[in-house]
């Protein structure tokens, strides 16, 4: 299987993550796959990724003191698989795992996602669990000096150990059986173990066995831009920045990230710049908080984003999606620089401006994105010359936000951008 063709443009979802933490449940999940088969659908929103410990009990239980509780009760079959925690998904009860969570989601126009840790369960290498298409041990391949610095779950695997591949493949098949669609990998991406590295080519492999196509996805990041052909081979998306959260300081780098991935975005491979932190957050954190950035910062991430063409994963509660959000994410001009457009290049940056510029793979013309970065509202503005020098000629353009049109013709200085950024599309 070419895993190039499992996802041709860049992915578009919900993720459980930045609202339910490691608490969401199977009645939530159904419920946002129903808001967002009703309402997101058709301006491309397909995947529902259940995030982190889903196999996990008690979950969310000691947040003041834990994320993710130490040595905690999972839930797991003879064959040392991971399995979700049937008081959190109740379909899963007598083996069925996510199948018909899967299902229900497939059969409203969907696909379904699930998040995995790197290597293998802790309580397997402990109990000496069995590894299915191999005659070892769960001890066997697990490798006790090989652990995630944040999450307690998981032993690294020794890649070398005979039945090391066969536990991949077996999850992978497992998956596979329950109509997994998109793989989210975590503690992988930046290659901080030494097995990191082997270890994405495994779940290359185990994908290419299980006959499925399954997305994959590697995090945290940031990504090394060194091993860039190694993501590009073995992998679909890859994060280019640690955990994204709704503050500019976080913001403002990812200017400068893309920049350093622009040359590395084609057709099944896809530099990931994180969840999009927009509308209700955190409510499995302990807290719910609405977005911090501002509307003018949301429009600056959505426009990033989209002109980099990264994948799109929601982080909002959709049940409580404002009327402002739903219309900042269900801009199909905006939207559309994800499926029609190709070659996007940062050509200036400074401490007050940014501008990138692609173009439309369906009729020639050009994208141009002009970033504000000055704290008040001033205007910035982009010489003539500069634009021609991108092999722009056209003197008319419409901006994607507010879809006015403009007419440049014997106009010295063009985009005008007060604050925040503006998306234009070259007629």
């Amino acid at each position: 299987m070419n895993k190039n063709l499992f996802a041709k443009t860049p992915p578009m979802g919900w993720n459980s993550y930045d609202y339910y933490d490691t608490s969401v449940n199977e009645e939530q999940i159904r419920k946002t796959a129903e808001y967002m088969a009703e309402n997101l659908k058709e301006y491309g929103w397909e995947y529902v990724v259940v995030d982190i410990e889903w196999y996990s009990y008690d979950t969310g239980s000691q947040r003041d003191k834990y994320q993710y509780i130490p040595f905690w009760k999972v839930e797991m079959d003879e064959y040392s698989r991971l399995l979700p925690c049937v008081d959190k998904f109740p379909s899963s009860k007598g083996g069925n795992g996510f199948k018909p969570l899967a299902d229900y989601i497939h059969s409203l126009g969907l696909k379904f996602g699930i998040h995995i840790m790197r290597g293998i369960p802790r309580q397997a290498a402990h109990e000496h669990t069995k590894i299915l298409g191999s005659n070892v041990l769960a001890n066997d391949i697990a490798d006790p000096s090989n652990i995630c610095e944040w999450n307690p779950d998981m032993y690294g695997i020794r890649p070398e150990a005979e039945g090391a591949q066969e536990y991949y493949d077996s999850i992978f098949g497992l998956y596979a059986q329950w109509g997994v669609d998109f793989i989210k990998c975590d503690d992988i991406c930046r290659m901080d173990m030494p097995s990191a590295k082997k270890e994405i080519e495994m779940l290359y492999n185990a994908i290419q066995k299980c006959g499925r196509e399954i997305v994959l996805s590697l995090s945290p990041g940031p990504a090394k831009i060194e091993e860039a052909w190694h993501y590009e081979k073995y992998a679909n998306m890859w994060r280019i920045t640690d955990d994204f959260w709704d503050r500019w300081e976080l913001l403002l780098p990812m200017f400068w990230r893309c920049e350093l991935w622009q040359n590395h975005v084609s057709e099944g491979c896809f530099p990931d710049c994180d969840m999009l932190t927009l509308g209700k957050l955190g409510k499995g954190f302990g807290h719910e908080w609405e977005c911090n950035f501002s509307h003018d910062e949301q429009i600056t991430l959505m426009t990033l984003w989209s002109i980099f063409r990264s994948p799109l994963m929601l982080g909002a509660d959709l049940l409580q999606l404002d009327d402002w959000t739903k219309k900042l994410i269900t801009n199909k001009d905006v939207l559309g620089l994800l499926k029609h457009s190709e070659g996007a290049r940062q050509i200036e940056r400074d401490d007050e401006h940014v501008i990138w510029c692609s173009k439309d793979t369906e009729d020639g013309s050009y994208y141009m994105a002009v970033f504000n970065l000055k704290e008040q509202n001033c205007d910035v503005t982009i010489p003539w010359e500069d634009v021609t020098n991108y092999g722009v000629t056209c003197r008319k353009a419409v901006e994607l936000w507010s879809h006015e049109e403009t007419d440049f013709t014997d106009k010295e200085n063009v985009f005008v951008v007060s604050h925040g950024a503006k998306l234009f599309k070259i007629l």
